[in-house]
């Protein structure tokens, strides 16, 4: 890969940064922004940042000015003065996410930044300790230790893929740079245990997720270029061999678009980091910006990233293909979910047979070709217009024709999975299911040809969203209320949605509705000409809904309960 180029981005990247770092604060301010859990702060403006901090240091170093080093060394000892100190906290090791926060006013505090934060410095001790002031190097060290503590005591399973294989890099990288054979032994353990459990199933618990997956990609490539055992870089290769499948897998060179569906992801459309790194890594081959352009991350540079040539092909043509994977199995509950992705030159259709509607989570996520330029169409479950956790699709997909089903459960989260867990009962002023449909819409057709279905044109592609059950009786109601489509254009999307409730803020518990249960079925493609042909059965005796659908050639079949409960 071009050195010189990225050293010419990774300079430019310093310059931009420039007016945001504080001198008084030694740290920088950045735009804040919350997910909505950790931290308690509202209403802020700007916030001095922990780790984007440590990443600005790194990068100051690796540019290999002098003027820049006494900067970087008084973020590194402000980082370090932030970390939690005191072996008998449940903190002890990890960093805030700002200055202004403290871990005590966090709600609750992230223990992943141990792995952020903590590989960063290793990073700068490791790469140019000879630069450091031995004080600074020396705190530095221990820091690295605390950090490495406290990755060692949480011991996350491998199923978190990122922040395992993150953890991996800070103890093994740290064993070997230090010395400590224990750390080394427990990263190296730790990563033949996450390639254990990956090569289970032969993909990422953490499925297709183009923020996370360039995060493996980055720290499995870090990790084979920093680490001098062989065992580890065998590993990481195989591990990345894994992931570039998965990527390239996904990626529609025409749409130039990621496609689903995303276990987790931040953004429906590729954002410019992504797009920028996917052009980096191809050399090329995946074109978006020219060179000067690119949204550079400084975590890139020196790491080795690079996409093997067995994958390139895949961002050069769409070809047709289906991809088909089980990417979790839980043994004691005796349920697999799987993912199922459809991709034409025309259109790609992404589907999990089972999955929650979490904001991260992209569980059904169609592309389509508008014109030259990318359109979507993405399933959602919003209360009070942000995606509701405890919601659940079924589905079955075959190629461009999806039936499926949506619940509600009562043993999940509000907006976060696990982190805002409500029992089941939730205040909202809006309840609803949306498809929602963005991206390049110019000339886009969306009309209700009947009470129960949608009408998609795209260019000369063709989508159907037909509602096939839809019915929500709260406890105190004598009979369920049918429910159907509307469709608006609001705020440059085109909103299909099935609105269960809109108005005064009212108390919904889901332990006792007695029904609330949604069947559809989404078409796109030839098929889209043709609807389905479904049969809809309502079993009052085991309370759930069915619908299964039958041609020549296949069987589409999903069965929901008609009450919430547990899952």
């Amino acid at each position: 890969m071009n050195e010189t180029l990225h050293r010419n981005l990774l300079l430019k990247r310093i310059e931009r940064w420039e007016p945001d770092y504080n001198p008084t604060a030694r740290l920088l301010r950045v735009p804040f922004s919350s997910p909505g859990y950790h931290t308690t702060l509202k209403n802020k403006d700007y916030v001095h940042s922990t780790y984007p901090s440590l990443v600005y240091a790194v990068a100051l170093l690796d540019s290999g000015i002098a003027a820049y080093e006494a900067r970087a060394f008084d973020i590194l000892r402000t980082v370090i003065s932030l970390q939690e100190t005191d072996p008998e906290k449940d903190t002890y090791g990890i960093w805030p996410w700002f200055w202004e926060e403290p871990l005590s006013q966090m709600s609750p505090p992230d223990w992943n930044w141990a792995d952020f934060c903590g590989k960063l410095l290793l990073q700068a001790e490791k790469r140019h300790g000879k630069r450091l002031p031995e004080p600074l190097k020396e705190d530095i060290r221990h820091s690295v230790y605390r950090a490495s503590d406290a990755i060692i005591k949480r011991n996350v399973a491998p199923s978190y893929t990122n922040i395992a294989i993150m953890g991996a890099f800070v103890t093994a990288i740290a064993g070997e740079h230090y010395h400590r054979a224990d750390y080394y032994e427990y990263g190296l353990q730790r990563l033949e245990w996450f390639r254990d459990f990956t090569n289970r199933l032969q993909t990422f618990q953490e499925y297709n997720s183009p923020a996370y997956a360039l995060i493996t990609i980055l720290e499995l490539s870090k990790l084979r270029t920093e680490s001098v055992s062989q065992q580890v870089k065998a590993i990481s290769d195989e591990m990345l061999g894994l992931c570039w499948k998965m990527v390239a897998e996904h990626y529609h060179p025409g749409l130039q678009q990621w496609c689903g569906p995303h276990s987790r992801s931040y953004s429906t459309l590729l954002k410019p980091e992504t797009a920028s790194f996917l052009q980096l890594v191809t050399e090329g081959t995946a074109f978006f910006l020219p060179w000067e352009q690119l949204s550079y991350s400084p975590e890139w540079f020196g790491s080795g990233i690079r996409c093997p040539e067995a994958y390139l092909p895949y961002f050069r043509e769409t070809q047709t293909h289906t991809v088909r994977e089980i990417f979790y199995r839980d043994d004691k509950k005796g349920f697999e979910k799987t993912a199922h992705s459809y991709m034409v030159p025309q259109y790609a259709l992404g589907s999990f047979t089972r999955e929650i509607m979490w904001n991260q989570c992209r569980s059904l996520i169609a592309y389509l070709d508008n014109g030259g330029r990318a359109a979507y169409i993405h399933l959602r479950v919003l209360k009070n217009g942000y995606d509701y956790s405890s919601a659940l699709l079924t589905s079955a997909q075959h190629e461009g024709d999806v039936i499926g089903g949506l619940q509600f459960f009562t043993n999940g989260g509000d907006t976060h999975p696990v982190l805002d867990k409500k029992g089941g009962i939730i205040e909202a002023e809006d309840l609803r299911i949306r498809f929602e449909v963005g991206g390049h819409l110019d000339d886009m057709e969306c009309k209700l040809v009947q009470p129960d279905q949608i009408e998609l044109t795209a260019g000369n592609v063709r989508a159907s969203l037909r509602l096939l059950y839809g019915m929500f009786q709260d406890s105190n109601e004598l009979e369920p209320t049918p429910l159907q489509w509307t469709a608006a254009l609001i705020n440059e999307l085109w909103c299909v949605d099935v609105v269960i409730h809109s108005g005064e803020k009212r108390i919904f518990d889901f332990n006792h509705i007695r029904t609330a249960a949604f069947l559809f079925a989404v078409s796109i493609g030839r098929s889209a000409a043709a609807p389905l042909e479904i049969t809809v059965t309502e079993d009052r005796v085991r309370r759930s809904v069915s619908a299964v659908e039958r041609t020549t050639g296949k069987k589409l079949a999903v069965t929901i309960p008609l009450k919430p409960g547990d899952v």
